[in-house]
């Protein structure tokens, strides 16, 4: 096989996160290629091919899968076009199916390896309350839907880096997304404002940040430029916009936001309340909690419930007051330690993002919990400054996983149990590894569809010392 040529062959199965890997008759080697299913024939062109690992751009499905939706059954307009989304064209039924199968891949291996049947702690996967409409933040680009052509405003087209779909229809999102988005297209439009082109660096509009919680309907809404055009007209008509849009949720803030930075990232280099609040209000679990534009909380406010809600059985009973020290590492809003403090003697969160470990400290605070302390840093650093050993861990880190050395730290506590959130199974994978070789062995692990749609699955794991 030879990279630049075109070849056809059969999706055996898709591998997390959507490694699909395909077999061409005559060819002893298989190929992964990205956004096709299980059981369809496909045309792809070799793109490379080194140290006996093929992979292959997809450029034709010459025959379905038999669990495939097609034409108006596929629920969003914008399938196929956008690349937001892997999975609207199969049911949710074979969505959770798929992501359960993928999960399996990878962890009954790790879990053999260490005497564990995968069968016998694994408790399914959870399904999110809604399928649709259940985002409570997008994050949406500026560009144009080809070269030189008209502005757009919405999701990145699949397989480009540059052009813009215009995610009018988007259905991962509620209306209130979708007015706003069209919205602020027309006014810039047609005020004719010029976006940010990523090759020369100039430009203005970067970025439109808007967030709605599920709960309460308190709507927050981020305009991300660079300061290359400097025209408070132009921004204050923008706010005006907006409040004069008819909403099902709450209007509580505008704001506008500097960011001069090359990289393709919303990054607050500076931020300006053009209209009501910096922040917004959420509930999860009976508790309030304070989010602004940046700060981390779970894209899916219901999915949460359920996610947290399985964490918080895993941990059980910890004694109340004269109970457990917990670390919540990872923190982010500190969500999970509040849901545990109730339950504990004390809780510490730790979380690298100052801006979020302020907002836990006051939605703590709001919540009326005072068992709560938030540190701000690196997890590998500020566990050697904390004096307080911990008697269970909760670790929720972000998509790579546990630095390796912080994990080693993490053990060395030789706490009796501890409950891992991973948003990427991969990640969650290797870190077993190392913790199952270290004394460990997996107790339960639950999954949580956070992300209809899309390839991505939340896992929570239960581990035990053994010899306990």
């Amino acid at each position: 096989m030879k990279k630049g040529q075109e070849y056809e062959g059969i999706v055996e199965k898709v591998s997390f996160p959507n490694k699909c890997i395909v077999a061409v008759e005559g060819e002893e080697k298989k190929v992964v290629v990205k956004n096709a299913l299980p059981g369809q024939k496909v045309r792809f062109r070799l793109s490379k091919a080194r140290k006996g690992k093929c992979e292959g751009n997809l450029l034709e499905v010459l025959s379905p899968s038999e669990i495939e939706l097609t034409g108006a059954e596929i629920p969003c307009e914008h399938f196929g076009a956008c690349g937001g989304c892997t999975y609207q064209h199969i049911s949710y039924e074979e969505q959770l199916r798929l992501k359960e199968m993928q999960i399996r891949e990878l962890l009954e291996p790790v879990l053999a390896e260490h005497g564990v049947a995968f069968d016998e702690m694994f408790e399914g996967i959870k399904a999110s309350p809604k399928r649709f409409g259940y985002r409570n933040k997008m994050e949406f680009s500026f560009g144009d839907t080809c070269k030189d052509g008209e502005l757009a405003l919405g999701m990145h087209k699949r397989g480009s880096f540059y052009d813009i779909v215009t995610v009018t229809g988007c259905q991962i999102v509620d209306e209130d997304f979708r007015t706003i988005l069209g919205a602020t297209l027309a006014y810039f439009k047609e005020n004719k404002t010029p976006y940010f082109h990523k090759n020369t660096h100039e430009g203005y509009l970067r970025h439109l940040l808007v967030r709605k919680a599920t709960k309460t309907g308190e709507i927050l809404v981020d305009l991300v430029t660079t300061t290359q055009l400097l025209d408070e007209g132009l921004i204050e008509g923008f706010s005006k916009t907006l409040q004069g849009l008819s909403l099902e949720g709450k209007l509580t803030g505008i704001l506008h936001t500097h960011n001069d930075s090359v990289a393709d990232v919303v990054k607050d280099e500076g931020t300006k309340v053009l209209y009501g609040e910096s922040f917004f209000y959420e509930e999860l679990l009976g508790l309030k909690f304070r989010i602004s534009p940046f700060s981390f909380f779970q894209t899916n406010s219901l999915g949460a419930e359920v996610l947290y809600d399985v964490a918080r059985n895993y941990v059980g009973d910890l004694g109340g007051d004269d109970g457990a020290v917990v670390y919540d590492l990872y923190s982010g809003t500190g969500t999970i330690a509040q849901i545990l403090a109730p339950v504990a003697k004390k809780v510490i969160g730790v979380e690298i993002i100052e801006e979020a470990v302020e907002a836990a400290k006051e939605n703590a605070a709001q919540n009326g919990l005072h068992n709560c302390e938030f540190l701000a840093g690196d997890v590998l650093k500020v566990l050697d400054d904390i004096t307080e050993k911990p008697d269970f861990i909760v670790l929720d880190p972000p998509r790579d996983g546990i630095h390796p050395k912080a994990l080693e730290k993490i053990i060395g506590y030789g706490v009796q149990r501890m409950v891992y959130i991973s948003c990427k199974p991969t990640s969650l994978a290797r870190d077993l590894e190392v913790l199952q070789a270290r004394g460990y062995q997996v107790q339960k692990v639950c999954c949580v569809d956070m992300f209809p749609g899309t390839v991505h699955v939340e896992c929570v794991t239960l581990l035990r010392r053994k010899n306990t």
